[in-house]
């Protein structure tokens, strides 16, 4: 089989895909050259890697230019599958010019998250219009499935739920670090991250555990207003900033609890971190969170907006080292069993053998949208 994987984002994530996929197909992967040189390390040499030069959003020549490249590079490449990570917007314009190759698509966000900007340049109409004319569409969890399903008109039968890919993790170590009663909240800081809670939480926690400290780490919007929210400034350590790959391995390593608080979530890199690193997460019940979080086994879920519950199991868990521990070390089996790549590489191996079956037993689907874009 020869599959094009083509994505805009996450190059760790793709380039782990391919690379395992490479193992048992012939795979052509094209990615952004800014977001992939820091992991070229990691692509198999079975890999044709295309990297290409993205253009900024608003320059629509040379989008066109990129375009008609990308396109020649897939049709020279003859793939049975091409393989789209959630879309694009000048790409997704495209997809007519593809409709010769059965199209599997990934979907990491069926909505844009509040306060996300990066993600909101692409207009969700645009989003919506390639997950319904995928072929087969990639879930990565019950709940994503029910809203592509009950949100955007994709019929049930046409998505597959697997797992995340696991990343970031050659770093990481599974270590068991002393008793500092570090929380950390890790990652992008957007409005549905939920930092407030968590803040809000902070004078519930350290009034049980005095010496607990909050670790936060990560940029994104504007943190003064969770400055001024801290009613303890002294129990939070801030790195409002990029993390390098070296302070995160530390920072993980140090921690003695991972928290999710989010309001509103697709699905996280954050919790497999946590787990290589042997530590317990403290999720909220949103998104496909639960499906990472196993309740009482892995970590513990509480309900979104609740100080109170997050506050009750971050406290349950700092006092408790060998529960910790435990459920530490139950999320690394977990990992290892579902988010290796090359289980997802299994699972998704056979998506597009189905992909392949539905094309060639039916007709095209409905009246396609035809874009402005039609010859390059």
């Amino acid at each position: 089989m020869r599959v094009t994987l083509v994505s805009y984002i996450s190059a760790e994530y793709c380039i782990r895909l391919a690379s395992a996929l490479a193992q048992e197909a012939e795979v052509q992967l094209i990615l952004p050259s800014e977001i992939s040189e820091p992991h070229l390390s990691l692509v198999s040499p079975n890999v044709r890697f295309i990297p290409f030069d993205k253009p900024r959003m608003r320059q629509p020549f040379r989008q066109l230019l990129s375009l008609r490249h990308l396109l020649r590079e897939i049709h020279d490449f003859r793939p049975d599958v091409v393989h789209l990570q959630q879309g694009h917007l000048w790409f997704n314009l495209a997809l007519p010019l593809l409709r010769r190759y059965p199209l599997v698509l990934t979907v990491h966000d069926v909505r844009h998250h509040p306060g996300d900007r990066s993600s909101q340049k692409t207009p969700q109409v645009i989003f919506d219009y390639g997950f319904r004319r995928a072929t087969r569409v990639i879930a990565h969890c019950e709940r994503m499935k029910q809203q592509l399903v009950e949100e955007c008109g994709v019929p049930g039968s046409r998505v597959d739920v697997i797992q995340r890919v696991l990343v970031g993790h050659d770093e990481i170590k599974d270590a068991v670090s002393a008793d500092t009663k570090r929380i950390l909240f890790f990652g992008r800081i957007w409005a549905y991250k939920g930092l407030d809670y968590l803040i809000r939480a902070e004078p519930l926690i350290t009034a049980r555990v005095p010496d607990a400290r909050i670790v936060i780490a990560g940029e994104g919007e504007d943190f003064t207003r969770y400055r001024q929210m801290m009613q303890n400034p002294d129990h939070f350590e801030v790195h409002n900033r990029y993390v390098s790959h070296e302070q995160r391995a530390a920072l993980f390593a140090e921690a003695s609890v991972v928290v999710l608080p989010y309001v509103e979530a697709s699905q996280s890199g954050v919790a497999p971190l946590a787990y290589m690193a042997g530590k317990p997460v403290v999720a909220t019940d949103v998104g496909c969170l639960p499906a990472l979080v196993e309740d009482g086994r892995t970590g513990y879920l509480v309900p979104p907006r609740d100080e109170h519950a997050l506050a009750d199991a971050v406290v349950r868990l700092l006092t408790d080292a060998q529960l910790r521990h435990r459920m530490g070390q139950a999320g690394r089996r977990k990992l290892e069993t579902e988010c290796h790549p090359d289980v997802i590489a299994k699972q998704t191996r056979a998506v597009y053998d189905r992909a392949l079956a539905d094309t060639s037993t039916r007709s095209p689907r409905g009246k396609e949208v035809r874009p402005w874009i039609t010859t390059l």
